[in-house]
């Protein structure tokens, strides 16, 4: 899904940095808008208009730069803000799903409690490239009975087709590139 607000503030913030993390790489650093007042709460909120107030139970924000844009959009939604992290980063009981990334694979782990059967939970990031990530969230999410409403990045990076992964699930993309 294509967001109709003007995101032209929200472009305008975004980095490129060739050669990293490795050669003929192109990172998309977001950190120039979380600097900037207007384009951060431009990405939020249009987030936040996309899914709307009251739909959603728990908002999910993926380790690390996904926790910074979900915190903002669960306060807006009145909803409860849940980390997936990496293995080994959270103090509780914990359940987890690993992933295949075209470099090797990762582990995400959320607390066994974080969510309640039949909550409504969006799940937030920064980036949308092969889906591997976004994937093992809705997967985690599913796993404890909960339902994913949606799915909401700042940026997707179109060429690598990670959507492909998010068949059937509801999502939204401020940027493409």
């Amino acid at each position: 899904m294509r967001i109709e607000l003007d995101l032209q503030t929200v472009q305008g913030s975004i980095r490129d940095i060739p050669d990293f993390p490795k050669p003929g790489v192109v990172f998309k650093d977001i950190t120039p808008l979380l600097a900037d007042p207007a384009a951060f709460s431009t990405a939020v909120d249009a987030i936040v208009v996309s899914y709307g107030r009251g739909k959603i139970d728990k908002v999910v924000g993926i380790e690390a730069r996904g926790f910074i844009v979900a915190a903002p959009v669960a306060y807006h939604f009145g909803a409860g803000f849940v980390p997936l992290r990496k293995a080994g980063k959270l103090p509780y009981d914990t359940i987890s799903e690993t992933y295949e990334l075209e470099y090797g694979s990762e582990t995400l782990e959320v607390h066994a409690d974080a969510f309640k059967a039949g909550e409504r939970v969006l799940i937030v990031d920064d980036v949308l490239a092969t889906g591997g990530t976004a994937k093992a969230a809705c997967n985690l999410v599913e796993h404890s009975g909960a339902t994913v409403a949606g799915l909401a990045f700042v940026i997707e990076l179109e060429f690598l087709k990670g959507s492909a992964r998010l068949d059937g699930y509801d999502y939204v993309s401020l940027l493409q590139y």
